[in-house]
């Protein structure tokens, strides 16, 4: 029998058939977690079936809107800071002010956040500080390397790796990988990006969570088994028992 993994990171677009996506994770023992992001993705993953979180990533112009605490919402995400197409002043500022707006709804409702970072290590690590969240979270998709990973994990927070880690010039990252303690690491996919390779070029959905984890777990020295125990214990740590993530 396939060891139980946690997707701990999958958009549903309207166009993807969430339930059915599901339904193919759970034939292959894959539980998941759906996230938002924007409006759209925020009602797919609140409509899906899943346990979901809702949030407004850096691309939303102004302060995020309003959050809801919503019957299954288990997390405040995505949020966070996104430099990669350009920088200035005033775009950070305007990042900022959504997370703080965010972090602030996540402290009220005490959920732990999942948090986006791409070019803006520094800005990331700050805001994370200056929140102080009770509850922390997970830095998803994580791209960095060994000495930014040590800086949040010893704010609090969980590291989440997903297909990139498989990539061909991702040899920074698999040092990463390596790194994290076994009680602090993820795994996702983010579909229906990053589809790992070998379904690179693929869009990516769920089930293809258990091709990263195998990865990893090469990669880690400790068996598919020993790996899907460990960050199906860290999913429900980070975020509470769910019965579709197992005993």
């Amino acid at each position: 029998m396939l060891p139980l993994l946690v997707d701990t990171h999958c958009h549903f677009d309207p166009e993807d058939h969430a339930k059915e996506l599901l339904r193919e994770a759970a034939e292959v023992q894959v539980g998941v977690l759906a996230v938002g992001g924007n409006a759209t993705n925020n009602h797919t993953a609140a409509t899906s079936g899943a346990p979901f979180a809702c949030g407004y990533d850096w691309s939303c112009v102004g302060v995020a809107p309003a959050l809801e605490a919503l019957p299954g919402m288990i997390a405040v995400g995505e949020l966070g800071f996104d430099f990669h197409r350009g920088y200035s002043p005033e775009i950070e500022s305007d990042q900022r002010t959504r997370f703080a707006v965010q972090a602030g709804f996540a402290r009220e409702q005490q959920l732990p956040v999942i948090i986006h970072t791409r070019e803006a290590d520094a800005v990331t690590e700050s805001a994370l500080q200056e929140a102080a969240l009770p509850k922390t979270g997970v830095i998803h998709s994580f791209t960095g390397d060994v000495a930014f990973a040590r800086r949040l994990l010893d704010l609090g927070y969980y590291i989440s790796f997903s297909g990139i880690v498989t990539f061909r010039n991702a040899d920074m990252l698999r040092e990463t990988a390596k790194f994290v303690p076994e009680d602090c690491i993820l795994v996702e996919t983010d579909s229906p990006y990053l589809a790992p390779v070998p379904l690179r070029g693929r869009r990516n959905r769920p089930a293809y969570v258990r091709e990263t984890a195998a990865f990893l777990a090469a990669l880690r020295g400790v068996t598919l088994e020993t790996f899907a125990e460990q960050t199906r214990a860290n999913t429900k740590a980070l975020f509470g028992a769910v019965s579709q993530w197992g005993p």
